[in-house]
């Protein structure tokens, strides 16, 4: 194998590409067929990094056939709400994927309402029925940005069997169903969280280093080690609109590949949703 280039060396673009690819070619078999793919996403914030995202989502869906509805909800919108907005999808045949964008309003529990979404269409594996089959090794949706990340390693040939890998950050939205895919890919895994002590230490000893915590610059030139790889999973908006990730990228990216944020793990992220709604289709 040969390392990957130092820096912000670590793009996902190109395989986002693919997997768009075959996107955009299976949504036109099952169109021929009588079946318009159609994925659903619930949002009900104000918050500008979520809205960046769910545009880009909706972007990539347009270029690939499938059709993106974005159901748009009252930032105090109250849980009964989006409750029955998710069990309404959840019934409706027309819909083979749904998402539950965070962050959520106030009083609204994202496990108690992903469990409205039906597993078949959960395309972002938020359920916790998903969830749990995940862990079991059971067929699931996983995550779409936790997934992405063994994308984005794999897509640069970096080995996991073996390896030592260290997560910052243990929701169950990237840390948690990111360690058992690592696990599956006989990482040994390390989580780190707010209460670990000396961080660095910890990181320091990791051969790939996931930043997925929210952060800006969280993880500095003192938390990795010479020739490791870090995965920057953070989008936080900056104020004049542009997005940046968990990791001081320039400092980084002296002694380690870094992903860039944007244009790392997020164009396989929404290819990666993409995917998974098509399968939803297909399965019908």
């Amino acid at each position: 194998m040969t390392a990957p280039a130092l820096g912000p060396s670590l793009t996902g673009s190109a395989r986002a590409a693919e997997i768009r690819a075959e996107v955009t070619a299976r949504t036109a078999e099952l169109a021929a067929g009588g079946v318009a793919v159609r994925l659903a996403v619930v949002v009900a914030t104000e918050d500008e990094s979520t809205a960046w995202y769910v545009r880009s989502l909706a972007r990539a869906a347009g270029k690939t056939g499938v059709a993106c509805d974005v159901v748009a909800l009252p930032a105090d919108a109250a849980p009964g709400m989006l409750r029955d907005t998710l069990a309404r999808l959840s019934d409706d045949p027309q819909v083979h994927g749904i998402i539950l964008q965070t962050p959520l309003p106030p009083g609204a529990v994202a496990a108690d309402l992903a469990g409205a979404i039906t597993p078949a269409k959960d395309v972002d594996g938020a359920n916790p029925s998903s969830l749990g089959r995940l862990a079991a090794g059971l067929p699931a949706f996983a995550p779409a940005t936790a997934e992405a990340v063994v994308q984005l390693l794999d897509a640069h040939e970096v080995p996991l069997r073996g390896r030592s890998a260290a997560v910052v950050g243990r929701s169950t939205v990237v840390g948690k169903p990111l360690a058992h895919l690592l696990l599956d890919r006989d990482a040994t895994v390390t989580v780190c969280h707010s209460r670990t002590p000396d961080l660095a230490a910890v990181t320091r000893r990791a051969d790939v280093v996931v930043a997925a915590v929210g952060r800006p610059g969280l993880i500095t030139a003192a938390h990795v080690r010479d020739g490791a790889v870090v995965v920057d999973v953070g989008t936080n908006a900056t104020e004049d609109g542009g997005l940046v990730g968990d990791v001081a990228a320039e400092e980084v990216g002296r002694k380690a590949a870094v992903s860039p944020v944007p244009g790392g793990v997020g164009p396989l992220t929404t290819a990666l949703l993409l995917h998974h709604t098509v399968q939803a289709a297909s399965s019908i």
